[in-house]
């Protein structure tokens, strides 16, 4: 993007950025340009053309047009008016009349642009062809619903980076050929391509994210869960926040009564998103089956009460809101109990090392900036399970802003390997594991620039002098006697032939890349890559977070973000990771009387219903988040709960008696009321959700300097296994939804490992690490790469996280059964 500059549309005078789409500007100014293939933050493919405009006396397509300083467009010329009108008419053409039945309808843009358009007859005509409906996992494709947009294929490529979506040939008679002498000239181009194309679907690419779904138009992808359950006039959208990973992203779940028999009780019936401002996980989309129906338990609630004021620890995750977080540090405060939640005292110990060396409490950046970055490295995260809003941010930057990354992280991933461009755009590097440290050093190495005398001393340490050959090709002059062919003499003449020299020349190598199990070839690829970028953000992950040298590497992420040009974006590990670190005075080991809040303890409050006294999940729940942005973010609830709930306890403890558990969303971070948090985008792309946390100077304190670079040593019967989480699974909630229900906690592998331990599909295997055994079925993961296989950890009480200590990694012998 330029300079500000000033264009006119229909009259009005609007300002913008120098080289956005015409579009765009007319959204953000409340001026209607018709378009359905169009989608924010991707590439325009110009299917629909519907988004024709006259600027300066030209017509263009508002969509892929970008604004020049002075330009004036005009949006409803009679020409474009007829073009427009000729499309629809296209768009209408043999396209099944079931509007009572269809899922869209009443939502549909097929619908909306047709009636907008004012079509009440229709001049064209073409012999239709049989197209049965697919079924593609968790959405069903109807090509005969299909008017071919292309966002589907967009959004999964641009966005997502599955390139699962394509368009593909289908058989159809030629359109008649007097056509294109009378109808108008876009509408005839669109329609020629329509009727050969169709979208095919490769389902080995599909992460199940469901975000085709959102962007389709019409009726042709929709949730085979929710196809024929419900019209969309009859459901209420409730906002809310994504309740499974800390992007905590804009959602809707739509809700309505059960059964005309119980018609007081709403259900979920799908989740929805505003594919133009944020995607969803699969996770967000789908896995919203399971509700809490308890009822109030006046004995169990008394023994709760007790539980809570004689314990001495309180154990909890940070799948909570901040409110609740909120309500046990006061509790903690009146009763003295510890609070032990280790995703979060892990998170907060990086902060405050990272803050001790950066001089401030938060990370600079957010998914914004991922998105406008041209060059990003990717450190210590599995990005697509860890954190896939985050992924879609990386895959976006480097397929639209002619980016480029680095992927660090020591398991193999062909899915990575497909990012941007098809894959062009993208360098993953296999990692040796736990040398996140010596990733760091490198990144310092290449770019950072006046660096600590301490720091520039031990980068030196690993620098050698080597010698290598290059071949260059040069211009060398030759004398050759020739005949003319006139005379017969022979005469001299001279030419100039390429000719490949070799010659040695001294480079200096840095022994980090031996470190982490790279080479020279590394850095070949990163100086190809950094031409003309401009915009760079690094992205941190939770193997550095539950690294045996966490504290050091939070203090080389500062160093990173003061000495280089990098922005840094530290991602919570959990949804309420960052709240929870920042309103909760944490314990490290729980002792004495326990009671766990979705944990196992001695006492268990559970929103699982398997515990001493139910609590109602998430998506029964009014509060607030802190999202991977530092925003406090609103979550509301979308169905009732009749159970008592963690404020109801907090009232018989505490002095202060609260109505609502959102009383106390003002007392946290800023004095606002809960009621009073926005929740919503406007047409012109701005953020109105909640607010930004503030960012507190931290005094900087002296830390000593770490120079032992940790490795994972194991003998040859040994494998390493890594804790990690098929797509889509985040925690025992969304291990319980319809349908998530595919995934399993078993060993993942790759097909080059199953093939190396004589192991296929549903075999057994039993694990041994950290000196406990566990038994588990394979499955072969077709995305892995490498010896390095994975194992869940989603499952409430799941024994494999017995498997691990204090890292994400482990050795273990792995024994058919």
């Amino acid at each position: 993007m330029g300079n500000m500059i000033h264009i006119t549309i229909n009259g009005k005078q609007c300002e913008t950025q120098e080289g956005e789409f015409i579009l765009n500007v007319a959204r953000a100014n409340g001026i209607f340009i018709p378009a359905v293939c169009y989608q924010t933050k991707c590439t325009p493919t110009l299917a629909c053309r519907l988004c024709l405009v006259e600027a300066d006396g030209k017509q263009v397509y508002a969509c892929n047009a970008k604004c020049k300083d002075g330009m004036a467009i005009e949006v409803d010329t009679p020409n474009i008016v007829k073009e427009r009108r000729a499309i629809m008419e296209v768009y209408d053409v043999n396209h099944p009349l079931q509007c009572g039945v269809c899922d869209q309808s009443g939502e549909c843009e097929l619908q909306n642009y047709s009636l907008y358009m004012k079509v009440d007859s229709q001049n064209y005509a073409v012999k239709d062809v049989d197209r049965p409906a697919q079924n593609w996992g968790v959405m069903k494709y109807d090509p005969g619903l299909c008017i071919v947009c292309e966002k589907c294929v967009t959004i999964c490529k641009d966005m997502i980076g599955s390139n699962a979506l394509s368009t593909v040939k289908r058989g159809a008679e030629a359109l008649d050929k007097s056509y294109k002498e009378c109808m108008p000239k876009d509408a005839y181009a669109m329609w020629n391509k329509l009727n050969k194309n169709l979208i095919g679907f490769e389902e080995e690419k599909c992460i199940d994210c469901g975000e085709c779904i959102a962007v389709c138009p019409v009726g042709a992808l929709v949730s085979s869960d929710f196809q024929y359950k419900s019209n969309a006039w009859e459901l209420t959208k409730i906002p809310a926040s994504n309740p499974y990973s800390s992007d905590c992203s804009l959602m809707y779940y739509e809700v309505k009564h059960d059964t005309i028999e119980n018609n007081l009780e709403k259900r979920i019936y799908r989740v929805t998103n505003d594919s133009h401002y944020t995607s969803l996980s699969g996770a967000a989309r789908f896995g919203f089956d399971y509700i809490n129906k308890a009822q109030k338990n006046e004995e169990q609630f008394q023994k709760a009460v007790e539980a809570f004021k004689n314990a001495e620890s309180i154990v909890f995750n940070s799948f909570i809101t901040n409110e609740e977080a909120y309500i046990l540090q006061k509790i903690k405060e009146k009763t003295g109990a510890k609070l032990v939640n280790m995703n979060a005292f892990k998170f907060k110990e990086f902060l405050n090392n990272y803050a001790n060396e950066s001089g401030k409490d938060l990370y600079g950046a957010d998914l914004e900036d991922i998105h406008n970055s041209d060059f990003i490295i990717s450190v210590g995260s599995y990005l697509k399970s860890d954190a896939p809003s985050v992924k879609y941010a990386f895959n976006n930057a480097i397929s639209m802003n002619k980016g480029a990354g680095i992927y660090f992280h020591p398991m193999g991933d062909k899915h990575i390997e497909g990012l941007g461009k098809l894959g062009k755009t993208i360098q993953p590097v296999q990692i040796n594991v736990l040398s996140e440290e010596a990733v760091f050093y490198l990144i310092l190495d290449q770019f950072g620039k006046d660096l600590p005398e301490d720091i520039q001393s031990f980068l030196d340490s690993f620098k050698e002098k080597r010698t290598k050959v290059v071949t260059e090709t040069i211009k060398e002059k030759v004398v050759e006697m020739v005949t003319d062919p006139e005379t017969g003499e022979e005469k001299e003449t001279t030419k100039m032939v390429p000719k490949k020299v070799d010659t040695e020349v001294e480079y200096s190598y840095t022994k980090l890349l031996d470190t982490i199990g790279s080479d020279e070839s590394l850095l070949e690829t990163l100086e190809a890559m950094l031409a003309k970028k401009e915009n760079f953000s690094l992205i941190v992950g939770e193997d550095c977070i539950n690294h045996p040298n966490s504290s050091s590497l939070a203090k080389l992420v500062a160093i990173v973000e003061k000495y280089t040009p990098f922005k840094v974006l530290i991602i919570p590990t959990q949804t309420n990771s960052l709240g929870v670190s920042k309103l909760c005075d944490l314990d490290v080991i729980a002792t004495g009387k326990t009671v766990g809040y979705n944990m196992e303890a001695d006492f268990q409050i559970s929103s699982l219903g398997d515990g001493d006294l139910d609590m109602p999940v998430l998506s029964q729940q009014e509060g607030t988040f802190v999202n991977i942005n530092k925003k406090v973010v609103p979550t509301n609830a979308a169905v009732a709960y009749h159970g008592y709930c963690l404020n109801n306890i907090a009232n018989e403890i505490l002095d202060e008696k609260k109505s609502n558990t959102i009383e106390y969303t003002q007392e946290i971070f800023k004095k606002i009321e809960f009621d009073l948090l926005e929740n919503y985008y406007g047409n012109d792309r701005a953020e109105h959700r909640g607010y930004t946390i503030d960012c507190e100077p931290v005094d900087r304190k002296e830390q000593p300097f770490n120079t032992t670079i940790n490795s994972l040593s194991k003998n040859e019967s040994e494998y390493i296994i890594y804790s990690a989480n098929p797509i889509n699974q985040f925690n025992e909630f969304t291990a319980l939804a319809n349908q998530l229900k595919n995934d399993i906690v078993a060993l993942y592998v790759s097909s080059e490992l199953a093939a190396q331990l004589e192991l296929k599909e549903d075999d057994k295997v039993e694990i041994s690490a950290n000196d406990q055994k566990v038994t588990l079925f394979v499955r072969v993961d077709s995305d892995l790469k490498g010896e390095i296989s994975y194992v869940p950890t989603f499952e409430k009480n799941c024994e494999t996280r017995k498997l691990f200590e204090n890292c994400r990694f482990a050795t273990a012998n792995i024994t058919k059964v």
